[in-house]
């Protein structure tokens, strides 16, 4: 069964390592025979939050909120990339994320860290667990943390050195632990609506 997957990432940077591992899922998710979609806050180009989509008259939000609005409702699950800024969450991640409530509700997330160093963004994936679990998605248990990012993927999203051999052996659990709460979701949904 295909599932649509969004995976989502938000560094602003210029020079933009993280980018690979994003990149990396998408290619591995569809491997498996998904329909995964990379969504990257710098090309939604999302204003800072002042006004929830939700906010907006019914059809008066601005053009790509629409868009992404849509993607995410018919998203059956989310992998969410974030590096580490300063212990704390990539402010554009967060920015694109806060823009939308409702529409996350009711489906799994899962969370893939990186940083340039060794701590692998550990410090971002469990500020990003809270606040996914907040905002309505079940967070699978399984993490992808990958540590010196730049020596773990190349410049074409493939896994190198023992970092490399470390994520390709880490993703299958992550990707069916994702998959098998995707399957729970979307049978619970269509046995019974959610409650609000």
């Amino acid at each position: 069964m295909t599932d649509n997957i969004l995976v989502l990432y938000g560094s602003y940077r210029s020079d933009r390592v993280g980018i690979r591992l994003a990149n990396y899922l998408v290619a591995s998710l569809r491997q498996r025979g998904d329909n995964a979609e990379l969504i990257d806050a710098k090309d939604v180009g999302l204003p800072m939050l002042d006004r929830m989509y939700k906010e907006y008259p019914k059809g008066s939000a601005p053009s790509e909120m629409e868009r992404l609005a849509a993607k995410i409702r018919g998203a059956d699950a989310f992998v969410f990339v974030t590096g580490e800024y300063n212990w704390g969450m990539q402010p554009g991640l967060k920015n694109m994320t806060d823009h939308y409530l409702e529409e996350w509700f009711w489906r799994p997330a899962a969370i893939a860290s990186y940083s340039g160093g060794r701590l692998s963004g550990a410090h971002a994936a469990t500020a990003w667990h809270g606040t996914l679990s907040e905002m309505g998605m079940i967070v699978i248990s399984s993490t992808l943390a990958v540590a010196n990012i730049s020596a773990t993927l190349d410049a074409d999203n493939k896994p190198i050195g023992s970092g490399g051999d470390a994520l390709a052996r880490a993703f299958p659990r992550f990707a069916d632990d994702l998959a098998w709460w995707t399957e729970a979701a979307k049978q619970q949904r269509a046995r019974k609506a959610p409650p609000y």
